[in-house]
C-alpha cells in the first residue's frame, strides 16, 4: 500500500518503495563502480545532453545529490528489509531529455510523467522487486498530481535482453502493472523496437 503523503509503497512485508532522497543508497544502486568515472547515475535522460557529457567524476554525484534534495526526489529505491535493492527513475517528462527527444513521440500535451529506468542489485532479482518498482513508482508520481505515467520499454517478446539493457524495462513487465501501449517509437535498444506504454492516473 502507499501511503497518502508519498513516503512509502510497501509490497508484502519486507519490500518497501521510497522516495530517492538519500543519495547513498542511489549511489548503491546505479552510481558508477570508480568515483572518477563519466557515465551512469541515471542522468543521460534526465539532464540535457550538454550538460550530461560536462559532467565528470565526482561532478556527477555532486548533481545528484543535489537532485535528492529536490522535490520531487529523482526517482524511488525498493528497499528489503532496509537494504536499498532497487532504483527506478521517475520525474515530469518536462524536465527530461524526453521533452525533446525526437524518437519518442508526444501523445499529446498532458503534463506527464516519464519512467525510463528499471534496476535491481545483482543477487536481488527474481524476487518481485522490478514489479514493486514499478508499482511504487507509480504511486509517487499519482501522489504528486501526475496525470499520467510514460515508459519506453523494449517489446522483445519473450526474447532474452541484454542485462546492460534491461533497464528500460520490457512491454510486459508495464501491461502487468496495467499500462497499454500508447504509439510506437523509432527508437531501437538491443535489436528490440521500444514502445511507448502510458497508464492514466486521472
Amino acid at each position: 500500500m502507499a501511503d497518502v503523503g508519498g513516503i512509502r509503497h510497501t509490497v508484502g512485508m519486507s519490500i518497501e518503495v521510497r522516495p530517492a532522497t538519500v543519495f547513498d543508497d542511489v549511489a548503491t544502486i546505479v552510481g558508477p563502480k570508480k568515483p572518477t568515472s563519466n557515465v551512469c547515475f541515471c542522468l543521460s535522460y534526465r539532464l540535457g545532453s550538454k550538460e550530461n557529457n560536462e559532467l565528470k567524476g565526482p561532478e556527477r554525484a555532486n548533481r545528484v545529490k543535489e537532485l535528492c534534495r529536490q522535490d520531487p526526489a529523482p526517482g524511488v529505491i525498493a528497499y528489503l528489509d532496509d537494504e536499498p535493492v532497487g532504483w527506478a527513475a521517475v520525474h515530469p517528462r518536462r524536465d527530461t531529455s524526453f521533452a525533446t527527444n525526437r524518437r519518442i513521440p508526444h501523445v499529446d500535451d498532458l503534463d506527464v510523467w516519464s519512467l525510463w529506468c528499471v534496476r535491481v542489485r545483482p543477487g536481488y532479482r527474481k524476487q518481485g522487486i522490478m514489479h514493486a518498482l514499478v508499482d511504487g513508482a507509480v504511486s509517487y508520481a499519482r501522489e504528486r498530481g501526475a496525470p499520467a505515467v510514460e515508459a519506453y520499454p523494449v517489446d522483445n517478446g519473450g526474447e532474452k535482453v541484454d542485462l546492460t539493457m534491461a533497464y528500460v524495462g520490457t512491454k510486459a513487465l508495464f501491461e502487468k502493472a496495467g499500462f497499454v501501449q500508447a504509439s510506437e517509437t523509432s527508437s531501437v535498444l538491443n535489436g528490440f523496437p521500444r514502445v511507448l506504454m502510458r497508464l492514466a492516473l486521472t
